[in-house]
């Protein structure tokens, strides 16, 4: 690393999310599992380091900051969003080149649409902590009608892994189909929400993070495009 720091001292997690290394949270698992070192020793998590510190992950040294990097993907259905390098349908062998970058969140290996990936550790934080409310907007198809009755009741909340989901927008799109707008994300939670309501759910599109709209035509199934983080706007 540089001979002289160019940050203050911080958490090692924090350090390494700001090297785009994983998110804050991959980071802390990290080290709780070893894989971690600082100067020649195994890290813990109340270590504190700058860029002049000797640092490796997963026998990988850190090189330092990275520029911070804000992708919109377009996933397809089947790509798994865990970085394995074993999985052949892990996201791993579609991320771009150039400094690594993580997802923000997932989406289901079985569910399709916007998301974002990047190097951002506290941009991920941001988006992702159930404390900070973005809204994340979904077109879900199901297998059997739906009415009025369905989206109020999933719009008011329901009972998912033993907590009642938010107060959420639903509306109805077609016989089968509606938009449902969240500010949180439990695994699988408009699956289950479905499935509280006797529906399965047969498509699922995320089109929306924040303010970021997902539009097929500019960001093909696939594809990905570089965006400008300043252009995200975050609810407070």
């Amino acid at each position: 690393m540089s001979e002289n720091s160019h940050i203050a001292p911080m958490r090692l997690a924090k350090f390494l999310s700001h090297c785009g290394v994983c998110s804050r949270r991959q980071a802390s698992r990290l080290i709780e599992l070893g894989q971690v070192q600082v100067n020649g020793r195994a890290a813990n998590h109340i270590d504190h380091v700058t860029e002049q510190d000797d640092i490796w992950v997963n026998g990988q040294k850190v090189v330092g900051l990275a520029p911070k990097l804000l992708y919109l993907y377009h996933k397809p259905v089947g790509i798994d969003c865990k970085l394995s390098e074993q999985d052949p349908s892990s996201l791993l062998h579609h991320l771009p080149k150039g400094p690594r970058v993580y997802p923000v969140g997932r989406l289901d290996k079985d569910s399709r649409g916007l998301l974002l990936l990047t190097n951002d550790g506290e941009l991920c934080h941001a988006l992702i902590h159930p404390d900070k409310h973005q809204e994340k907007e979904y077109i879900v198809k199901v297998d059997k009608p739906i009415d009025g009755t369905f989206c109020e009741t999933l719009a008011k909340g329901v009972p998912v892994d033993g907590q009642t989901t938010l107060p959420c927008t639903v509306v109805q799109i077609d016989e089968r189909t509606f938009k449902i707008v969240l500010k949180q994300g439990l695994n699988r939670q408009i699956r289950k929400m479905a499935k509280h309501c006797g529906r399965q759910v047969m498509d699922l599109y995320r089109v929306r993070i924040a303010n970021l709209m997902l539009d097929p035509m500019t960001v093909p199934e696939g594809q990905y495009c570089q965006i400008d983080i300043a252009a995200l706007v975050l609810s407070v």
